[in-house]
């Protein structure tokens, strides 16, 4: 047998030995049971002390690992080690990124080992979620992937690589000083904007307030908000209830801020100067004055004029009549839109009337007219209402002194007829056609104007109700007892006396 061949064969017999020894050494090593983050496995070494154990058992350990017992306790059989990994956790804040392990359970806890405080208004965020310092670190981040696994290699327990480690960021609020109306206040914020930091904050803002930045700029660190408040109004003008709030510093600068214009004599109460203050009311009276010019008729008069041309009874317009015009001007005043005052400023004449003249006859001319009862001269012809009665129907009682006895003290019988002596003074003299000559020798308290009364015997009545032309006979009176111009009345003659 060739020498290499030999060595060869050596080799072979010393590897085989080794090996069997080594697999005694295996079966009769001590026994122990390694618990990595909950996870059991048994196991036997020849290890003296725990740390020797898991370099034997291939883990790897880091300085936030926590091993129970501790690695320098010797190892006895049946002994329980506990390692609890320490986990990977990304850490964003103040602008830098860390990746730290840490046995903490809380978003909290990191910040702590870390030595992170949150500030007013800081907000926390795991895993692109705003959340609260006691969250739980694992229970948020196991919902989104694998349960975490122990690290190591072989006969040990892995972290799945799926599952990535969860991400803490600080987001540091900015603190900006809010000067409302006076009143300062320190504010923490997240937003971006001066509106949003004022509503996120619970700050109302009203119709008029100014605002300074405005609500659209950005948020400034250690800048300054600053509210410069309105105040409640109301104006009153041309017939409206204006409410608004300003920041006007007088009533003038309120009603300019408004757009009310002022005209003329317009009144404004409070003043102009006032200074305004919260839940005043300005009123605005409009003033204004205009002339106002009103006219009234002058009614003319009727005069009479004799006219010795023309026959008694008949009349002509010598001149028409013209209503005269005068004027007066008024200043009035105002007082949104209603009158309050009235001040005549001028009256005058315009137009003066003009009389109306009428001429009336005061010819006569004597007449004769045949009749039943023989000719009669007559001088005026005369259109009347004529009645008839008699002693009883004159309204007094047979046992009266004055019964059947007539104005003249004549007894009354056919003949004697009751007048107006206004129209036919008594004991003229007359001519009634179907009742004959007849004398006025009565009057009646229903016997006005153009209206004749015919008296007769009792026991001889005859009923009279029409009108009637009587003729006045000569001689003719004096002019002085001569009515020229008669009345139109009556209309409806009334009977009673």
């Amino acid at each position: 047998m060739p020498p290499w061949l030999q060595g060869l064969l050596g080799l072979a017999l010393l590897a085989g030995v080794l090996g069997l020894l080594g697999m005694g050494l295996v079966q009769t090593g001590s026994p122990l049971v390694l618990e990595v983050d909950g996870q059991r496995q048994e196991l036997r070494t020849h290890a003296y002390t725990v740390g020797e154990a898991l370099r034997r058992a291939g883990l790897d350990l880091f300085p936030e690992d926590v091993v129970a017992p501790g690695l320098e306790t010797p190892l006895q059989p049946g002994l329980v080690i506990e390692v609890r990994r320490a986990r990977v956790v990304h850490l964003h804040a103040d602008g830098d990124a860390h990746q730290l392990r840490t046995q903490a359970a809380t978003v909290g806890e990191v910040l702590s080992e870390a030595g992170l405080q949150l500030g007013p208004a800081d907000e926390v965020w795991l895993d692109g979620q705003c959340v609260e310092p006691d969250t739980s670190l694992w229970d948020r981040h196991l919902a989104a992937g694998d349960a975490p696994s122990s690290r190591g290699g072989a006969g040990s327990v892995t972290r799945n690589d799926r599952d990535a480690p969860p991400v803490v960021a600080v987001r540091r609020a900015v603190s900006m000083i809010l000067d409302d109306d006076g009143q300062t206040t320190t504010l923490h914020t997240m937003s971006e904007t001066v509106g949003q930091l004022l509503q996120e904050h619970g700050v109302t803002l009203y119709l008029g307030d100014e605002v300074e930045p405005g609500l659209q700029e950005r948020v400034v660190a250690g800048g300054t908000v600053t509210i410069r408040r309105s105040v409640p109004i109301e104006i009153e003008v041309d017939g409206r209830m204006i409410r608004t709030r300003t920041r006007a510093e007088t009533v003038s600068a309120a009603l300019g801020r408004e757009g009310v214009a002022l005209l003329g004599k317009d009144r404004v109460e409070p003043g102009l100067s006032t200074p305004v203050r919260s839940g005043m009311t300005i009123e605005v009276v409009r003033l204004r004055e205009e002339l106002v010019v009103e006219f009234d008729p002058i009614p003319f008069k009727t005069e009479w004029v004799a006219d010795p041309e023309v026959e008694i009874d008949n009349i002509r317009l010598v001149r028409a009549g013209e209503v005269g015009l005068t004027k007066r001007r008024y200043r009035v005043s105002y007082e949104n839109g209603e009158e309050v005052q009235r001040f005549l400023e001028d009256s005058w004449t315009e137009r003066p009337p003009v009389t109306k003249t009428m001429a009336y006859g005061t010819k006569i001319v004597i007449r004769t007219m045949d009749t039943p009862d023989g000719p009669i001269e007559y001088w005026r012809k005369m259109r009347v209402y004529t009645t008839s009665y008699t002693a009883a129907t004159c309204g007094k009682t047979r046992d009266h002194p004055r019964y059947g006895y007539t104005r003249l003290g004549w007894w009354l019988t056919k003949g004697i007829v009751a007048v107006d002596p206004e129209v036919i003074p008594l004991k003229t003299k007359m001519y009634v056609p179907g009742y004959g000559p007849a004398i006025a020798g009565d009057t009646g308290g229903g016997v006005k104007g153009k209206f004749v009364d015919l008296g007769y015997d009792e026991g001889k009545y005859q009923s009279w109700h029409w009108w009637s032309d009587i003729y006045l006979l000569t001689p003719v009176p004096p002019v002085n007892k001569i009515r020229w111009i008669l009345p139109d009345y009556p209309k409806y003659p009334d009977r009673r006396r």
